[in-house]
């Protein structure tokens, strides 16, 4: 449903900017043709999967009750857990909100004032050099933005994680992380406007098009450079040497097609408790990687339940359909981008100070028009996110045959994310199946399989 509903809002955004294009005849063809790829692509490989296990029949003849097993895991969580984990987990509901309200109210702040026009014309008397003009730019703005963001990042990246037990860094140790990652977005984001900019200077009437390819291109880059290049900046990566843990995964990786020798451990404890593990990367740059905290926090069968699961993200070649399925989401985005700032730059361009669609103040106006539209298709891209983590949750049942020790992680997750949301709660908020649902699910995966060991 939620796939069909992607469809028929970028269908009509199609139509929408072919009907702008046709001043230029072989602009409409190329962007009709273009989306009409994207869109085929989203039919192949974005329809989520249901995200409930219990919800087919299940045979008889095997012994154990799903809904008691299910309960008797969840009820292990105590009152007192429960209802600190679900105030964190609701008040994110709350913070999705204010993000974007205080994003929205930071550039309109900077389009009102005319700072943006202000540090546009600082970029200029800097060089004549058009790209360096939008690099000058583009450091400003992401300097000025994040420092305006800064008070509601440290509360909700720092004091609140704190507050909830979750964070362990101190202030000074969090602000540090705060400001590589500003250093990142600042040598990044200032590659990606000139490379933007340049489109729109260069092909006026479908900068929408191939600025979209350029965007495509940009988040395949740094799917491509994050784990090898930017990640070893925020954590150290260290080779897991422990043949108990290691052996197995390397076991599961290559029965997997995985053809990987090492597996990594990364020191997550110095900034937070949860568990977690991931096999990123792709072209070459592959890497299977656990948190310190999964080998301190779990048995070893969990190990093996976590890992099976992000083996099956790599197998099932989701990283490919993420960028496939958010490509189409920026294409759908630059075209619709392109109808509305005509129309804005019309109205307030003189007010704000801004030049055209090429000039580099406009780009709070655009950094506002794609948040407003990406918080407003958050249910669409939770619902996709969540769809592929069921996938990998079934792939790594079958894979690791462990159903109570993804049972056991289920219940360490549920220290931050609340366990038995209200249906319309989970399609809207939850980018992973919620705890009760992965655990239904593990529990109708060893009904099939009455062989399995009992539980510890």
């Amino acid at each position: 449903m939620h796939a069909s509903t992607i469809l028929t809002f970028l269908t009509r955004a199609s139509a929408g900017a072919a009907r702008h294009c046709r001043r230029s005849a072989r602009g409409a063809r190329l962007m009709q043709l273009l989306l009409a790829g994207w869109l085929a692509l989203l039919a192949m490989v974005a329809l989520p999967v249901p995200t409930r296990a219990a919800d087919a029949p299940a045979p008889s003849g095997t012994a154990l009750d799903v809904e008691a097993a299910t309960r008797a895991y969840l009820d292990r969580l105590s009152p007192e857990k429960r209802a600190r984990s679900d105030a964190y987990f609701e008040g994110g509901y709350w913070l999705q909100l204010w993000g974007f309200l205080y994003g929205a109210a930071v550039a309109l702040l900077l389009l009102q004032t005319r700072f943006s026009a202000w540090m546009r014309d600082r970029a200029v008397r800097l060089t004549r050099f058009l790209p360096l003009q939008t690099a000058a730019y583009g450091v400003q703005f992401i300097v000025v933005s994040a420092l305006l963001s800064l008070p509601l990042a440290v509360y909700t990246d720092h004091f609140r994680e704190v507050q909830y037990g979750l964070g362990t860094q101190n202030l000074a140790g969090w602000f540090g992380d705060w400001m590589k990652s500003l250093l990142v977005n600042v040598v990044l984001g200032g590659v990606l406007m000139m490379a933007l900019f340049g489109v729109v200077r260069r092909l006026p009437r479908s900068w929408h098009v191939w600025g979209a390819m350029v965007m495509v291109a940009f988040q395949i880059l740094t799917s491509v450079i994050g784990p090898v290049f930017i990640a070893p900046l925020f954590n150290q990566y260290t080779p897991l040497r422990d043949p108990k843990v290691v052996d197995p995964i390397l076991r599961l990786a290559r029965a997997n097609g995985i053809t990987a020798d090492k597996v990594f451990e990364m020191d997550a404890s110095r900034q937070t408790t949860r568990v977690s593990a991931n096999v990123s990367g792709f072209l070459g740059t592959t890497r299977i990687t656990l948190n310190d905290n999964l080998l301190k926090r779990c048995a070893s069968a969990e190990v093996e339940a976590v890992m099976a699961h992000e083996i099956g993200h790599y197998v099932l070649n989701h990283v490919f359909k993420a960028t496939m399925f958010f490509g189409i989401l920026i294409v759908a985005g630059f075209a619709v981008l392109r109808w509305v700032t005509d129309g804005l730059l019309r109205r307030f361009g003189g007010r704000w100070g801004l030049r055209g669609i090429g000039d580099p103040a406009v780009t709070p106006l655009v950094m506002l028009l794609f948040a407003t539209g990406s918080f407003l298709a958050t249910p669409f891209t939770n619902s996709f996110i969540r769809s592929q983590e069921t996938e990998a949750d079934i792939f790594g049942l079958n894979a690791a045959r462990q159903p109570d020790a993804f049972a056991e992680v289920s219940l360490k997750l549920a220290e931050y994310r609340k366990l038995e949301p209200g249906p319309a709660e989970e399609w809207i908020f939850y980018d992973h199946p919620s705890g009760a649902a992965r655990i239904r699910m593990a529990m109708r995966w060893k009904k099939e399989h009455p062989g399995l060991p009992s539980a510890p």
